[in-house]
């Protein structure tokens, strides 16, 4: 269990884990501990069977301003030295800032972003590798790296060609403009746009209203989808019915049907 005040707070509500990044003094930037604890975090939800949904969200008025350049870059460039046993963790094993990022894992429950502020070049491509996102209506969004002369490497140019018309997609990766979020909302990049103080009481809604439903047929439509990304439609068809065939054999199928007959609510146990 990762510690209280930590710079990622996991918290436990139900069968919902809240993952809050805790550095408002550093706009949430990713600095090697953060990214440890978060990689950390996403392991933790997965492994925990009671956890359904996750909400990811930041602490004070920025989601999150991306790689901390003062200590996650020049780490990973080598121009500064390991200090302690973070920068050791990142530097021994290259996948944590992608794990962090949500860029290269396998993790098959739903992720909620509450974007309660500015989410820019990694923080804009963690919100990227979430499933549903709810935004402030203050929050802004954007990758620029490019106006700095670096790559989005975090997944945008792959995800946001994908999750934005093209042309779209090409004019935030290629001009690193923010975005406001009603712009975002126009573009189907986030599902809702809230006050600030309601966006995690939002995103805790949403998570608490999927995590009613049944855990297994939860996780086998994310996987199915992520799948079939890209997909002919006729391969994409044989994904989706290998993924759904375990589902309909569970007790939790029965328990579904059954519960609507009794007029009652199910109960699912996730088996």
């Amino acid at each position: 269990m990762l510690p209280a005040m930590a710079v990622v707070e996991y918290e436990k509500q139900g069968h919902v884990a809240l993952v809050t990044l805790n550095r408002p003094e550093a706009r949430n930037a990713i600095s090697p501990e953060v990214a440890c604890r978060l990689a950390d975090a996403w392991d933790e939800a997965q492994a925990d069977d009671g956890i359904r949904v996750i909400v990811v969200t930041g602490n004070g008025t920025v989601f999150s301003a991306g790689a901390d350049l003062g200590r996650l870059i020049p780490l990973m460039t080598k121009t500064r030295q390991p200090e302690d046993e973070y920068d050791n963790r990142v530097l021994a094993d290259k996948s944590i800032t992608d794990r962090a990022l949500l860029r290269v894992i396998d993790l098959d429950k739903p992720i909620i972003a509450a974007v309660n502020g500015t989410a820019v070049a990694g923080g804009c491509e963690l919100v990227q590798g979430t499933d549903i996102r709810v935004a402030s209506t203050v929050a802004r969004f954007g990758v620029q790296e490019v106006q700095r002369a670096l790559f989005p490497a975090g997944g945008s140019s792959v995800r946001l060609p994908v999750q934005l018309p093209y042309a779209v997609a090409m004019e935030w990766l290629l001009t690193g403009e923010l975005v406001d979020a009603a712009r975002a909302y126009e573009l189907g990049f986030v599902n809702r746009v809230v006050e600030p103080d309601q966006v995690v009481p939002e995103a805790m809604k949403i998570a608490e209203r999927i995590a009613a439903n049944g855990p297994l047929a939860v996780r086998a439509i994310k996987r199915s989808a992520k799948a079939c990304l890209g997909l002919p439609e006729r391969q994409a068809m044989d994904v989706e019915l290998e993924m759904s065939a375990p589902v309909f054999r569970s007790q939790d199928a029965v328990e579904g049907p059954k519960a609507f007959m009794e007029k009652r609510a199910p109960s699912y146990t996730g088996r």
